[in-house]
This record gives structure tokens, C-alpha cells and sequence, in this order.
């Protein structure tokens, strides 16, 4: 039976299938059930949350919205594409407006990332600050907040792979690198940019470095960033282009036919596959080796969300319109294209919750938990987020543990995102609407309990 958090409560963590909650938000219990077996609690952190949006239930009940339609059905692959062809060019505003301002929030921007090696999260506190928490760093508890006067309007953000600490923050403008430097050895600054302090840590004496501002044309706003796997390349999109960014020599090349209006991008983990999705409903997956691509068009709504599994050889995807996943399974090794999608239910999703269809989805680096958050949903399941125990045999099947409960008042989940490479089992992260940014270790026999 799915463990349901009682109002009033906070969940705490996962053990073996029963997520533990609390009456406050404490380290206390944290201590006695998950700190004992890792050895390490982490602690909430707090930040100053933005105004939340305005509901938009009623306005979808006015128009009849449907959520309940199937993905599958409504999915259809396209003929394969070069990369630099493509289709009609479209800016975001041509497509949607007047409305297309209601849109990018409804898209599962990444606002909270992992370090990828390390215990370090970094997250969106407001339009203009990112937090950097170490909670490796035993003596410097309090967060670093990095912020600078190029970094405007933040949407995305995620750490550099096999690149130190380096954190990537995309904004209205362009792309603020950021990386940490020590006592005795500076982070580089590229030759021609300026570098600012971002903040110091008062334990270690680590600070972060402003060493590098890649500028978008125009001014643009950065609403979607992802690193190549080896850590050489950061892809970025904005309304008119796509650009392919050389961090070491700060250029970019923009790839503007085709492109435009792009909502996500997203690197399988082996980096032979990338993804893109667009606001109209079409979404991409292109093979690195040739750089040929395949295109989807869908009815069911664009993309929300979007998750690779570990082995880099089939992606969940979430759609606007649609209470059920799809999931795009490759049918033979890179860089073959050929790749069918199924239908991923969520049990439970709508009749125990009322919920109005899937809002952001995460899925863990084992590929044994999904977190998924819903639009809507009956009063006592407004703002909590599903956990599903899933198995890859090779299809994908679900089964609804429970549900997680923020601290606060009405707390709503903004982001959410998973540890990349946590050992001891799935480490998932929330940032909720209420100010604090909360990590939930989901523990079971198959990782470290006895």
C-alpha cells in the first residue's frame, strides 16, 4: 500500500519502501533513521522563494483541457533529418503568442543540479542567484550564493562534467561560467573576460569564480543548457537558435534552421544520443556519430519533461496534454535510429490523486525510482510528489511507493532532480515553493540495507 504523508507532516526519507516522515522539519529523525546508515545528514536549505504563479486550474477546466489521452497514440515519427536542415524555422513568439508567456514555466526547466562526483548541489534561489551548498565541506555549513550583474532571469543550470567544479548558469544574455578556486590556486579566467567573486565559504576558504560569460546574440534568454557527457561541450538554446558553445575558446556556433523555439535538451548518458523537443510538439533524437537525426510530431501536447535511463538506450517523456508517459526504447545499437515508443502508466496517478496530468519527472541513475509531480489533484494530494519503484525488464513497469510532502505551508514542488552518482542508493533533491531546498534519500536492501 502507497505511503501517504499526513497533512501537517514532512517526509524525511525512503526505508525499504516506507517513506518516514516527521512532524517538523529537524535533523533529529534524519539522524536516527538515514545518518546512522550514511553517515552524513543533509540538512535543508533555506532561500528566499519567488511569489508563486497563479492558479491555472480553473482556466483549463473552462476549456475542456484533456489529460487523460494515451502518448503512444498520438506520436508519430517523422523521416530522418541533417542535422543543419531541419524543419520551418519558428521563433517562440510567432508560435504562441499572446500566450506563449504561460509556457516556459509549464516546461521542467533544471533550476536544481547535483555535482556529479561530489555531494555538492546547486540550485535557483531567486531570478538572480544560484546556491551552491558543500555538503562535503564539514566546516563551511552556511551556502555560497553566486551571483553577478550578467546573471539575469536564471532558468537553467548544471555542473560541468569531468570538469572540477564548474557550474553553468543560463540566463537572460547568455551563460555564466562559474568555477571554484582556492587558496593558492585561482580558477583560470578565459583571456578577454572578466571575472567576479561569487562568494566565500567560511570553513575551507573556497570562493566561486566568475571566469567566463558566453553572450548570446541579441541579448536572447537561455531557456534550455546541457554539457556534452565528456564535459567538452555546453548546448544551449534560445528563441532563434541553437548553439554549440567551445568553453575553452568562448565561441559559439548558432544553428538557427529548424531550431527555434526549443523547450529541453537532453544527453544520453553515454553521450551516443541527444534529445530536443520544441513548444510545437515535435521533438528530435539525433545519433553523435554522424549527427543525423530522426523527428517526432505529437498531439498529445509538447514535451514537459524528459529522462534518459542509465544505460543511454531509452528516454521517458512527459507530455502537456497526457496522464501517461512515453517511453522511446532504441531497437539496436548506436548510431542506429530506429527506436519505437510505448506507453508508461502511472498507477494511481489519477484516481487516487485527481490530478490533471504529470508536471516535471526525475529518474534516478539506478533506473529503480521515478519522482513524478502532478498539476492539480484533490486537496489532500495537491503538492506532493509521487515516488514509483521502477523495473526495466526491458519494458518498463511501475509501482507507486509513495508520496513526498515539503515543509511549509501549501508547498509545491518548483524542481527536482536526483543525484547522479550517489552509491548508497537514489538521492533526490526538491526545491519547494515554500523556501527550502530538501534532499530525500530513497534507501532499500538492493543498494546498502541489510
Amino acid at each position: 500500500m502507497a505511503t501517504f504523508p499526513p497533512p501537517g507532516s514532512v517526509t524525511v526519507c525512503e526505508i525499504n519502501r516506507h517513506l518516514i516522515t516527521s512532524a517538523a522539519l529537524s535533523d533529529d529523525l534524519a539522524n536516527q533513521t538515514y545518518g546512522k546508515l550514511l553517515g552524513l545528514v543533509f540538512s535543508p536549505v533555506p532561500f528566499e522563494p519567488e511569489q508563486p504563479p497563479i492558479e491555472n486550474d480553473a482556466v483549463e477546466e473552462e476549456e475542456g483541457r484533456t489529460t487523460t489521452t494515451t502518448a503512444v497514440e498520438t506520436v508519430q515519427r517523422k523521416g530522418p533529418v541533417a542535422l543543419l536542415q531541419g524543419v520551418v524555422n519558428e521563433g517562440l513568439r510567432r508560435l504562441f503568442y499572446p500566450n506563449d508567456v504561460h509556457l516556459l514555466p509549464e516546461v521542467d526547466l533544471q533550476r536544481v543540479s547535483w555535482h556529479p562526483s561530489k555531494h555538492i548541489i546547486a540550485f535557483t534561489s531567486s531570478p538572480a542567484q544560484v546556491i551552491v551548498r558543500d555538503y562535503e565541506d564539514s566546516e563551511g555549513k552556511d551556502p555560497i550564493i553566486l551571483i553577478n550583474e550578467s546573471q539575469r532571469d536564471v532558468r537553467v543550470l548544471e555542473w560541468r562534467p569531468n570538469g572540477g567544479r564548474m557550474l553553468a548558469v543560463g540566463s537572460k544574455g547568455g551563460i555564466c561560467i562559474w568555477a571554484a578556486s582556492y587558496p593558492g590556486n585561482a580558477a583560470p579566467v578565459r583571456s578577454g573576460a572578466a571575472s567576479f567573486i561569487g562568494g566565500l565559504s567560511r570553513g575551507s576558504g573556497i570562493r566561486y569564480i566568475l571566469v567566463d560569460f558566453l553572450r548570446s546574440q541579441q541579448d536572447e534568454h537561455v531557456s534550455a543548457l546541457t554539457w556534452s557527457p565528456d564535459g567538452r561541450y555546453p548546448h544551449k538554446c534560445k528563441s532563434s537558435s541553437f548553439t554549440v558553445w567551445d568553453v575553452a575558446k568562448g565561441v559559439g556556433t548558432p544553428i538557427r534552421r529548424g531550431l527555434g523555439g526549443i523547450s529541453m535538451l537532453k544527453w544520453s548518458p553515454t553521450g551516443d544520443y541527444f534529445f530536443a523537443s520544441k513548444f510545437d510538439g515535435t521533438f528530435y533524437l539525433w545519433e553523435t556519430n554522424t549527427w543525423t537525426s530522426e523527428q517526432w510530431s505529437s498531439t498529445s501536447g509538447f514535451v514537459k519533461g524528459a529522462t534518459w535511463d542509465p544505460d543511454g538506450r531509452m528516454i521517458l517523456l512527459a507530455f502537456s496534454e497526457s496522464s501517461t508517459l512515453g517511453s522511446v526504447h532504441f531497437s539496436s545499437k548506436p548510431p542506429s535510429l530506429d527506436a519505437h515508443l510505448l506507453p508508461v502508466d502511472l498507477p494511481d496517478i489519477l484516481s487516487l490523486t485527481g490530478s490533471q496530468g504529470i508536471e516535471k519527472l526525475s529518474w534516478d541513475n539506478s533506473g529503480e525510482r521515478l519522482a513524478v509531480s502532478f498539476n492539480g489533484g484533490d486537496d489532500g494530494y495537491r503538492g506532493l510528489i509521487a515516488i514509483y519503484d521502477t523495473k526495466r525488464t526491458p519494458l518498463i513497469s511501475t509501482s507507486l511507493i509513495g508520496f513526498i510532502r515539503g515543509p511549509g505551508d501549501n508547498p509545491k514542488p518548483i524542481s527536482f532532480s536526483f543525484h547522479g552518482k550517489f552509491k548508497q542508493g537514489p538521492l533526490l533533491s526538491v526545491c519547494w515553493s515554500s523556501g527550502y531546498c530538501c534532499t530525500y534519500p530513497l534507501l532499500f536492501r538492493s543498494h546498502m540495507l541489510p
